[in-house]
Protein backbone atom coordinates (compact mmCIF):
# COMPACT_ATOMS: atom_id res chain seq x y z
CA UNK A 1 0.00 0.00 0.00
CA UNK A 2 0.96 3.52 -0.99
CA UNK A 3 0.12 6.06 1.60
CA UNK A 4 -1.74 8.71 0.58
CA UNK A 5 0.07 11.83 0.57
CA UNK A 6 -1.62 15.31 -0.31
CA UNK A 7 0.06 18.73 -0.69
CA UNK A 8 -1.59 21.90 -2.14
CA UNK A 9 -0.68 25.24 -3.40
CA UNK A 10 -2.89 28.16 -3.98
CA UNK A 11 -3.68 29.38 -7.58
CA UNK A 12 -5.12 32.60 -9.15
CA UNK A 13 -8.71 31.22 -8.80
CA UNK A 14 -8.49 28.99 -5.89
CA UNK A 15 -6.49 26.21 -4.40
CA UNK A 16 -5.02 22.58 -6.18
CA UNK A 17 -4.61 19.63 -4.06
CA UNK A 18 -1.94 17.26 -5.24
CA UNK A 19 -2.86 14.00 -4.22
CA UNK A 20 -0.52 10.75 -4.80
CA UNK A 21 -0.43 7.37 -3.40
CA UNK A 22 -3.86 5.17 -2.78
CA UNK A 23 -7.27 6.64 -1.63
CA UNK A 24 -8.80 3.42 -0.33
CA UNK A 25 -10.97 2.75 2.54
CA UNK A 26 -8.25 2.98 4.83
CA UNK A 27 -6.92 6.03 3.10
CA UNK A 28 -10.39 8.13 2.01
CA UNK A 29 -10.95 9.82 5.99
CA UNK A 30 -7.24 11.55 5.31
CA UNK A 31 -8.71 12.98 2.32
CA UNK A 32 -12.34 13.43 3.86
CA UNK A 33 -10.38 15.34 6.67
CA UNK A 34 -8.13 17.48 4.48
CA UNK A 35 -10.66 19.19 2.24
CA UNK A 36 -13.03 19.66 5.39
CA UNK A 37 -10.28 21.84 6.66
CA UNK A 38 -10.57 24.20 3.65
CA UNK A 39 -11.57 27.64 3.68
CA UNK A 40 -12.75 27.97 0.81
CA UNK A 41 -14.89 31.42 -0.45
CA UNK A 42 -17.62 32.32 -2.93
CA UNK A 43 -16.41 31.47 -6.70
CA UNK A 44 -13.31 29.81 -6.01
CA UNK A 45 -12.03 26.79 -7.72
CA UNK A 46 -10.51 23.35 -6.03
CA UNK A 47 -8.78 21.34 -8.02
CA UNK A 48 -7.72 18.06 -7.41
CA UNK A 49 -4.46 16.67 -9.45
CA UNK A 50 -5.18 12.95 -9.27
CA UNK A 51 -1.89 12.82 -11.58
CA UNK A 52 -0.43 10.91 -9.15
CA UNK A 53 -3.12 8.52 -7.90
CA UNK A 54 -2.25 5.16 -8.04
CA UNK A 55 -5.26 3.35 -6.48
CA UNK A 56 -9.13 4.39 -5.82
CA UNK A 57 -11.33 2.39 -4.84
CA UNK A 58 -15.56 2.99 -4.12
CA UNK A 59 -14.44 4.59 -0.67
CA UNK A 60 -12.12 7.23 -2.50
CA UNK A 61 -14.69 7.95 -4.81
CA UNK A 62 -17.25 8.72 -1.81
CA UNK A 63 -14.38 11.32 -0.89
CA UNK A 64 -14.28 12.69 -3.90
CA UNK A 65 -18.04 13.04 -3.62
CA UNK A 66 -18.14 14.47 -0.62
CA UNK A 67 -15.21 16.87 -1.14
CA UNK A 68 -17.92 17.83 -3.63
CA UNK A 69 -20.43 18.60 -1.58
CA UNK A 70 -17.78 20.80 0.72
CA UNK A 71 -17.03 22.54 -1.84
CA UNK A 72 -20.50 23.40 -3.64
CA UNK A 73 -21.73 24.38 0.44
CA UNK A 74 -19.40 27.21 0.09
CA UNK A 75 -20.90 27.87 -3.24
CA UNK A 76 -17.09 26.89 -4.40
CA UNK A 77 -16.54 24.81 -7.03
CA UNK A 78 -14.37 21.71 -8.07
CA UNK A 79 -12.78 20.00 -10.79
CA UNK A 80 -10.42 16.41 -11.14
CA UNK A 81 -7.35 16.64 -13.25
CA UNK A 82 -4.92 14.22 -14.78
CA UNK A 83 -7.51 11.82 -13.72
CA UNK A 84 -5.64 8.31 -14.12
CA UNK A 85 -7.13 6.01 -16.97
CA UNK A 86 -8.74 3.33 -14.75
CA UNK A 87 -10.42 6.25 -12.23
CA UNK A 88 -11.75 7.86 -15.26
CA UNK A 89 -13.00 4.77 -16.42
CA UNK A 90 -14.90 3.91 -13.04
CA UNK A 91 -16.00 7.81 -13.21
CA UNK A 92 -17.93 7.30 -16.76
CA UNK A 93 -19.10 3.83 -16.47
CA UNK A 94 -21.54 5.67 -13.09
CA UNK A 95 -22.25 8.71 -14.89
CA UNK A 96 -20.17 11.28 -12.30
CA UNK A 97 -17.90 12.49 -15.09
CA UNK A 98 -21.65 14.77 -15.87
CA UNK A 99 -21.28 15.39 -12.50
CA UNK A 100 -17.57 16.74 -11.97
CA UNK A 101 -15.62 19.05 -14.48
CA UNK A 102 -12.63 16.74 -15.77
CA UNK A 103 -9.61 18.47 -17.00
CA UNK A 104 -6.60 16.45 -18.52
CA UNK A 105 -3.94 18.66 -17.44
CA UNK A 106 -3.28 19.34 -13.56
CA UNK A 107 -3.49 23.10 -14.52
CA UNK A 108 -6.34 25.71 -15.71
CA UNK A 109 -6.21 27.45 -18.55
CA UNK A 110 -5.93 31.26 -17.41
CA UNK A 111 -9.62 32.49 -16.55
CA UNK A 112 -11.28 29.26 -17.32
CA UNK A 113 -11.71 28.99 -13.59
CA UNK A 114 -13.49 25.25 -12.57
CA UNK A 115 -14.06 24.82 -16.48
CA UNK A 116 -12.16 23.56 -19.02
Amino acid sequence: MTPLQITHHDTGTGLTLHVTGELDHTQAPVMRDRVDRLHLRPGQCLTLDLSGLGYCDSSGITALLAARQHVLAADADIALAAVPAPLLRMLTLVGLDQVFTLRPGSEPSPGAGCGV
